[in-house]
Parts: C-alpha cells; sequence; structure tokens
C-alpha cells in the first residue's frame, strides 16, 4: 500500500469517526436549552404542558448525549494511533485546550446531569432547574473549547516554535484566533436550527399518531418560532464567516466557487462538474458577476483563483458540492421554518399532510452540518494546521494494516448504531411521554444524605 493510499484511508476513517460523532453534539448543545426553557416554564408558571416536555425530551436528551461521549471517546483515541505527529508537533497546544474542555464542560455535564435526569422529586425546584442550567451551559462550553481548537488549526496564531515543537505564546491569541468568533457563532445557530427541526420533526411525528397531544403541539410551536429566527440569522452568520474565510483561507473559497483562475466579476456556478484535468468547470450554469457580489460585496470586485495557490490547494470536487449541498438544504429549512410558522399562526395545528413534511426534515440539520463539516475541514487540505503541520507530516507509521480493516469495522458498527438511534427515539417520540409521577413517590424538599 502507497503512502498516499495509507493517507487517504486514515482520513477517510477519521472522517467517518468525527462525521459519526458531530451528529450529536449538534443536537445536545441546543437541545439543552430548550429542555431548561421547558424546566423553567414548568417552575414560573405551572405549565403542565412544559413539565411533560421536559420529562419527554430528557430521555432523547440522554440517549443522545451518551452516544456523543462514545463516539467522541474513540475519536480521541485516533489522535494517538492514526495521527502521532499531530500531537508530537502542536501538543503543546491542542492538549490544553482539549484539557480545558474536559475540565470545564465535560465534567460539568456530567455531574449535574444525573441531578437533571433524576431529582425532579429529590431536590428542590430551584436546584432542579439550576443543574438544567448547569448541563445547557456545559454543553455550550464543550463547544467554545472544541471550536477554539479547530479554529486555531484553520487560521492559527498566537503560537511560536521552539526546538520542532509549537507553544503557545499568547492564550488569548490562541484562543480567540481570527475564525473563532464567526466558526462559534455559526455553528451554535447551526445547532439550534438542528435541534429544532429534529424537535419539530419528532413532535410532527407524534401529532400524526395522536393529533389531540397538547404536548406535541406545545413543542412543535415551540420549535418551529426558533427555527423560524435562527434560520435568518445563520444566513447572515454564513456571510459574515465566508468573508472571513475570503481574508484568511482564500484557497478555500476559490474551491468552493470553482474559480480555477483569478477573476474580476466572478461567476457564481448554480451547478458545473469540476474538473481537475483540464482546470475546467463542465457543463456550467452561472450567474455572472454574483460571486463577486457575494464575496466582496462589489459587483467588479476581484476574487483570487486556485491557480494562485498551487500546490497547496485543496480538492475542488468535494467542496464544490458539499458547499452547495449545505447552502442548499439551509435554505429549504428556512423555507419550511417560515411556512410552518405561518401555518401555525392560523390554526392550533398544521394539516397532516404538512405534518409529513415536517418528519421529513427530522434530520435535515444533520445533512447540513455533515456538508458545512466536509468544506471547512477538507478546505483546509493539505494542511492539518494551516501553514505549520501537513496532513501527510502527521500521519504515523504503523497505521496501515489496522486501517484497513478497521475501516470496514467501523463503518458497519456506526451504521448499525445510527439506525437504532433513530428507530428508538422515533420510537419515544411516537408513543409520547410517560405519566407524571404520583403522590406515592417520595418528594423532598433537600438533598438526600
Amino acid at each position: 500500500m502507497s503512502p498516499t493510499e495509507t493517507l487517504y484511508l486514515a482520513r477517510t476513517q477519521f472522517g467517518l469517526n468525527i462525521g459519526f460523532h458531530i451528529l450529536f453534539p449538534v443536537i445536545t448543545m441546543a437541545l439543552a436549552w430548550f429542555l431548561l426553557y421547558f424546566r423553567v416554564r414548568a417552575w414560573r408558571s405551572g405549565d403542565e404542558r412544559a413539565m411533560d416536555a421536559f420529562r419527554r425530551w430528557t430521555k432523547i436528551f440522554a440517549l443522545t448525549f451518551a452516544m456523543g461521549v462514545v463516539s467522541g471517546i474513540v475519536m480521541s483515541f485516533q489522535f494517538g494511533t492514526n495521527w502521532p505527529g499531530f500531537m508530537g508537533k502542536v501538543g503543546n497546544i491542542a492538549g490544553p485546550l482539549l484539557a480545558y474542555e474536559v475540565l470545564t464542560a465535560f465534567f460539568l455535564e456530567a455531574t449535574f446531569l444525573g441531578v437533571m435526569l433524576f431529582g425532579q422529586n429529590r431536590v428542590p425546584d430551584a436546584v432542579h432547574v439550576a443543574a438544567t442550567a448547569l448541563v445547557a451551559f456545559g454543553t455550550s462550553m464543550s463547544a467554545f473549547w472544541i471550536l477554539s481548537l479547530n479554529s486555531w488549526m484553520q487560521t492559527p496564531t498566537g503560537h511560536a516554535m521552539v526546538d520542532g515543537q509549537l507553544i503557545a505564546a499568547d492564550w488569548l491569541a490562541v484562543i480567540f484566533n481570527p475564525s473563532f468568533p464567526y466558526r462559534l457563532v455559526h455553528m451554535m445557530l447551526a445547532s439550534g436550527l438542528t435541534a429544532a427541526f429534529f424537535m419539530a420533526g419528532l413532535s410532527a411525528w407524534r401529532l400524526l399518531k395522536d393529533a389531540g397531544d397538547a404536548t406535541a403541539r406545545f413543542t412543535l410551536r415551540s420549535a418551529v418560532w426558533v427555527a423560524a429566527i435562527i434560520a435568518p440569522l445563520q444566513i447572515f452568520a454564513g456571510d459574515l464567516h465566508g468573508l472571513n474565510t475570503l481574508e484568511f483561507q482564500p484557497a478555500k473559497i476559490a474551491a468552493i466557487e470553482g474559480l480555477w483562475h483569478t477573476e474580476q466579476r466572478a461567476p457564481l456556478l448554480l451547478f458545473a462538474l469540476p474538473n481537475e484535468t483540464t482546470r475546467r468547470n463542465d457543463f456550467a450554469i452561472a450567474v455572472p458577476g454574483v460571486a463577486s457580489l457575494i464575496l466582496t460585496h462589489h459587483l467588479e470586485g476581484t476574487v483570487r483563483g486556485l491557480d494562485d495557490f498551487e500546490p497547496d490547494r485543496p480538492a475542488v470536487m468535494p467542496l464544490f458540492f458539499a458547499f452547495r449541498v449545505m447552502v442548499g438544504v439551509g435554505l429549504a429549512m428556512v423555507a419550511v421554518a417560515w411556512l410552518s410558522l405561518w401555518s401555525l399562526r392560523r390554526r392550533s395545528c398544521p394539516p397532516r399532510f404538512w405534518l409529513w413534511v415536517l418528519s421529513v426534515f427530522t434530520f435535515a440539520g444533520w445533512i447540513a452540518t455533515i456538508a458545512g463539516w466536509l468544506t471547512t475541514e477538507m478546505g483546509r487540505q493539505p494542511w492539518l494546521v494551516t501553514g505549520v503541520l501537513r496532513t501527510n507530516e502527521a500521519l504515523g507509521t504503523a497505521v496501515k494494516a489496522p486501517v484497513l480493516w478497521s475501516l470496514p469495522a467501523y463503518a458497519v458498527t456506526y451504521a448499525c448504531l445510527l439506525v437504532a438511534y433513530m428507530v428508538v427515539i422515533t420510537q419515544l417520540a411516537g408513543r409520547g411521554a410517560a405519566p407524571p409521577a404520583t403522590s406515592s413517590q417520595p418528594v423532598v424538599t433537600g438533598v438526600h444524605a
């Protein structure tokens, strides 16, 4: 097996792991804040629908959180098995950032998750609400540190090279690197949109089985309102993120837009088949000048092409299509969210055919998220840390045979887990919530000793 084939297999395996893993945090980061809203509303107003929604969705949250933890552990092992050169060169920066995530986020979530799940009738309401708030805060802090590291790998700053290893010369510059604020906002909004459609879709699925379920109507309305508000914000944040990428990673933008040469009035390609051999776009459908207008905010703006970045440029085909899938699914989600809101303002429950539409869009956020992550990560190639460490330099020397047999094993295992997860959550949503606690259960005003 050639070094190129080994590199491709190792990248595929890590991409499979991180792609499977991100499916679950992208839901829990925002779903935790939904749970906090339900719990506070139930506490302050006594709304039984909100309390019922909290009980129903904590089960789904717990399952999703567990899937994220397990898949994250597997992914972390691959830093040592497949990419020892990564930690060997940038471990002095990556290690502390990952440790901060564990200390300030994961421990917080893990500690108070038990109180949130099992403490409703065992601790005072204020304590239970506080535990739910801390779990929600912990999920966001986890995103903060992970995205800080990932953003630093995209746009590294604040480091110095000492004896062949990178160290942090300025931790604030490392953490708050140029792309971090845009990436964090973009990802948190993506999580909110994903969780909102996830909740709306499963609530619609429940209403297809029982149109009179008041709790499902309540969660559907809550999710649709959040989606309708977040969707346009995500478009604005995406535009700002694109401008930041154009400034700091112009090769990625050139690949996304399929621009082989620097152009003034660069066209927006609605469809094309980028051809790496001939360095042209076959079957192109383009709108002249629109890419320049979007990227530079000037119709006559100049956008640099891939010629300027040879040989250190990413592959064009995967970025070109991944980006368009992300945008296409995102625009469809905007339309569905606004039409759903319009429908709910006219009646308490959408018509049955629209409930089917929302059910189909249950996992639309996953598609957009995976497409976005492919755009982000493949657009950085051939660099693992832009301008500092190439991907092939971080590859271990003993990964050929293990990757060859473990890759299909991972793929089959993850496929089975994903199907099982989707079956379980649809069954949980379809049968509604468990009955509330009865008076025979002990209710105390303090924590058990």
